[in-house]
């Protein structure tokens, strides 16, 4: 089993891509945009972060979230942000015997990529990269027809023109 190291930063911020465990054809993360917003509003009540960009696709997810001051703990925001979706949903997926010795459900993938932002130059490139995300997945003709992502936020703002499309070829490194 490989040994993961993490680099915990107090008030970091953090690039992120969380993957459902079974990716081929599987919407469920849309599907249930609803429940995956509230459960991450619950979380972010209990143990804050900032919301920097998100992007929600069928099957996997990006975001950039900025930890407090003095916090580094983003395993925790990630462990109750899984555990609580998969909780509110009924026990419909498949499961493997490794998952059902552990008494796991069968949603996410267990790990998840992550990637401590390093300076403004970073932020901007992994910011494009979220928003840019739908497109490169051929979800959409155009960035803005994407509609679970904080890009509208940022082409309100300003930040985006609203035909922003970005490059779709882009790589910032692990996740999709």
């Amino acid at each position: 089993m490989p040994n993961y190291r993490r680099a915990f930063i107090p008030g970091g911020t953090w690039f992120f891509t969380v993957n459902l465990l079974e990716r081929h054809g599987n919407d469920l993360l849309v599907r249930e945009i609803d429940l995956l917003r509230q459960v991450v509003r619950r979380v972010k009540q209990k143990h804050p972060f900032h919301i920097d960009a998100w992007v929600v696709l069928p099957e996997h997810m990006h975001c950039i979230f900025t930890l407090p001051p003095g916090d580094s703990d983003f395993s925790l925001r990630w462990r109750l942000i899984k555990s609580g979706f998969s909780r509110a949903l009924p026990k419909t997926e498949r499961r493997s015997p490794v998952r059902m010795a552990a008494s796991e459900r069968g949603i996410w993938q267990r790990h998840y990529w992550e990637h401590a932002i390093r300076d403004d130059d970073d932020y901007r490139r992994h910011v494009d990269y979220v928003h840019v995300n739908p497109l490169k997945h051929g979800l959409v003709a155009r960035v803005k027809d994407w509609p679970y992502s904080t890009f509208h936020r940022y082409a309100k703002l300003g930040i985006y023109p609203l035909e922003w499309c970005g490059d779709p070829g882009m790589e910032v490194g692990g996740g999709d």
